[in-house]
């Protein structure tokens, strides 16, 4: 392992990478720049003087090896995940250091989760997929609103998006994603990943103010079917995107996001409702922040740190939610995220 300062963040000239490069140097940390295209990793170099860039390809291991070279972690921001995650997390593993990903691909989470889960306890070390808005944040706002909850009948993630502007890698996931389940849809129900041809319901979610009530599409399924149920015990976990926001991801002529801020971050505006049922009782809890790909970037650090600084709780492959102290987690994104925990109340 190197040094505990290094982290190398692969894909670092992504739109989701450059987040998270700023985001490390803003905590201390010096990011190693890896990446495919050399070109690229040359303009990035540019941007961000004092950087080291390495090329690395995800088919050839020994590249991926010298680039991991002194680091203490690693990040992954380059999809598609089913083509880069397995690569990285084996070339983690040769290293001894953690390896963490934002990908929000289901099958490719399912596949982390199924192919690394003994490799990586053996090896004593921490791998977190879905370390993003999607997988990693829901995760962590159930288990918060689980609290003392050994399980609930029930888990329902709202995604209140202002609109979507998705970038091209989540274009390129998702058709990814879509061929290997050949064109059908997902749901987690009963327990169980079911895979089906249904019609995806339009409904009415009620937001808290001030975004109140919206029609969203039930059953859009998102990472979280995969992180929830690798650690808690829910046998109906639900995701919903507000309509607008979906039509914006499926239309020929949308636009990828466009700096207005100063961080590089979007006009975007986002509210993840998740609430959670068990015997009559509901709980709730509320996030809200700005740009969905810029979140991610706080989160995906903040696991490192807390991986490198000893503040976990298992080894081996492990969602958000079962890896950290989801409450202290998210209070330590009060910079980025607003956060809403009411009581319980009767259903």
């Amino acid at each position: 392992m190197g040094s505990s300062r290094n982290v190398a963040v692969f894909g670092a000239y992504g739109h989701t990478g450059r987040f998270v490069v700023a985001e490390l140097r803003e905590r201390g940390y010096v990011p190693l720049l890896l990446g495919r295209d050399q070109d690229k990793l040359l303009a990035l170099v540019q941007a961000q003087p004092g950087l080291e860039a390495r090329q690395a390809s995800v088919d050839d291991p020994a590249s991926l090896d010298r680039a991991l070279n002194g680091a203490a972690a690693v990040i992954n921001c380059a999809g598609p995940f089913a083509a880069t995650a397995a690569p990285l997390v084996k070339a983690a593993l040769r290293a001894g250091i953690p390896y963490v990903d934002v990908a929000a691909e289901i099958e490719a989470n399912l596949d982390t989760f199924a192919h690394f889960a003994e490799r990586a306890r053996a090896a004593g070390t921490v791998v977190v997929p879905a370390m993003a808005f999607y997988g990693g944040l829901g995760d962590l706002l159930v288990t918060t609103a689980m609290g003392d909850w050994t399980a609930a009948d029930e888990a329902h993630i709202a995604y209140g998006l202002s609109i979507w502007h998705p970038t091209a890698g989540t274009l390129a996931s998702g058709t990814v994603s879509g061929q290997r389940r050949g064109g059908r849809r997902v749901r987690y129900t009963g327990g169980r990943l079911e895979y089906h041809d249904d019609a995806l319901p339009t409904l009415e979610w009620p937001f808290p103010a001030p975004l109140g009530p919206q029609n969203v599409i039930g059953e859009f399924t998102m990472a979280d079917i995969v992180t929830i149920p690798s650690h808690l015990a829910v046998p109906e976990v639900r995701t919903y995107m507000t309509a607008k926001a979906a039509a914006d991801l499926s239309a020929p002529d949308a636009s990828a996001p466009a700096a207005v801020d100063e961080r590089g971050r979007s006009a975007q505006t986002f509210v993840v409702d998740v609430l959670v049922r068990s015997d009559g009782t509901e709980r709730r809890v509320v996030a809200a922040g700005q740009d969905i790909y810029a979140i991610s970037a706080p989160l995906a650090v903040e696991a490192v740190d807390r991986i490198l600084t000893g503040r976990t709780r298992t080894t081996g492959v492990a969602s958000a939610g079962a890896v950290f102290n989801a409450p202290d987690f998210l209070r330590a994104l009060s910079p980025h995220l607003s956060l809403h925990v009411p009581l319980d109340t009767r259903g």
